[in-house]
């Protein structure tokens, strides 16, 4: 499957931008504390909603990272099926998708998740529980999907 996303916070970034469709801009949102960084460009599947009332989340798995507004045809590899505690206890889902951009050639033959090194998909279902335990949420990665999976997954985001 192939999508267009928007790169809010680029690769290597300590800084957390969010998109807002009613100005077609993105606003700084929240400093990362020093050391956290994100390990990829994250962005946001235009024209989608997740259960928190956000866009769909994104992390493009490439060998250099954008800029924030960026538009990046990718193609969908799968996705962590997640699940996020707020401060005020709710629990809801909060999916994390996963792509790579057409235009990689570093991962230019990855087609799926489970093709991906276990060090990086280590690597950003840790960073994704140290982001939202920052933000004093509680975040568990429930399952990993194939592609297959998370496109049929995002269909329903639509």
């Amino acid at each position: 499957m192939v999508l267009t996303v928007m790169v809010e916070s680029p690769k290597g970034f300590n800084q957390k931008f969010d998109y807002e469709p009613e100005s077609g801009r993105l606003k700084l949102n929240k400093i990362l504390p020093a050391g956290l960084a994100f390990p990829f460009d994250f962005g946001m599947i235009p024209g989608t909603k997740g259960e928190d009332g956000d866009p769909l989340d994104i992390i493009l798995v490439e060998e250099h990272g954008t800029f924030p507004g960026c538009l990046v045809d990718c193609r969908l590899i799968g996705a962590f099926a997640c699940e996020q505690t707020e401060r005020d206890g709710k629990t809801m889902r909060n999916d994390r998708y996963v792509a790579i951009p057409g235009v990689s050639q570093l991962f230019s033959e990855v087609n799926d998740l489970n093709e991906l090194p276990d060090a990086i998909l280590n690597q950003l279902e840790h960073f994704f529980k140290n982001y939202n335990e920052q933000a004093g949420k509680a975040f568990r990665v429930m399952k990993r999907l194939n592609a297959a999976e998370a496109a049929k997954l995002l269909d329903h985001g639509k």
